[in-house]
């Protein structure tokens, strides 16, 4: 894995990336690490994956701090954000990256209560730790960010209008954490090779990601797609608050 932010820019300041103990939040908070921020790795149920990601990043001389924590529930997430209050002090970068919705034997509305509901008590749970001149960034598909305007697979749609619901609960934010001097910026992108949703999708629509693929030229793959993220939470925010990563062509505005 190449460095993909400034060594040292990071020193001092202190990052949470939910649903880290893997995928594309484990890449995010990898690069964070290797540009001295102290982390914390998030996870639902993998704790000896979190627990080895952590041991892996403490060699490169930052703190970094395993929690676990069921996002659905605000006691937990409470629990976590307590931990990091006493452990960190506070939090200059957090990152919501944990969605999901796709699992089977869930609750019928549980992609909302993840994809938006969760994301909104995380954000407030994690609000006194972060101080003027901190980022929020959400994680977010282009399936997702454009499912108002251009329909996507039967077998995604709930979830894609969850995580749609969650981005514009966020985005409603904008004003409220402005005032407090919290920066917000929304990544979004095209689907990511290697990722268990676009795992989960291949299987329910066999050649899915074939097909997009050729539609894209090319996909991002989970560490790619983990250095925008990483990128986005220091870069200058746009002016729509919005940091669109891959092919946009085939997605109505």
């Amino acid at each position: 894995m190449t460095q993909i932010l400034e060594p040292g820019s990071l020193a001092g300041r202190r990052a949470l990336v939910t649903g880290s103990s893997r995928g594309v939040g484990a890449d995010t908070v990898r690069y964070f690490a290797e540009a001295g921020a102290d982390v914390v790795v998030n996870f639902r149920n993998k704790a000896p994956r979190a627990e080895k990601l952590a041991t892996e990043l403490r060699e490169l001389g930052v703190r970094a701090l395993v929690q676990g924590a069921d996002l659905t529930d605000p006691e937990s997430v409470a629990g976590m954000m307590g931990a990091v209050s006493e452990e960190l002090g506070g939090l200059d970068i957090l990152v919501l990256n944990a969605s999901g919705g796709m699992e089977g034997g869930m609750a019928e509305d549980y992609a909302l209560q993840l994809n938006r509901d969760a994301q909104l008590s995380v954000l407030d749970a994690a609000l006194p730790l972060l101080s003027e001149g901190a980022r929020v960034v959400f994680v977010t598909s282009h399936q997702a960010h454009f499912i108002r305007t251009t329909p996507t697979m039967p077998e995604y749609t709930p979830v894609a209008l969850s995580k749609r619901a969650g981005e514009d609960a966020l985005r409603e934010r904008i004003p409220a954490l402005a005032e407090r001097g919290i920066e917000f910026v929304v990544v979004s992108g095209d689907m990511i090779e290697g990722t268990v949703t676009a795992t989960l999708l291949n299987r329910m629509n066999p050649g899915a990601i074939e097909e997009r693929r050729e539609q894209a030229g090319r996909l991002y793959n989970v560490a790619e797609f983990a250095a925008e993220v990483a990128r986005a939470a220091v870069a200058p925010v746009p002016a729509d608050h919005t940091h669109l990563v891959g092919d946009t062509s085939s997605f109505g505005a």
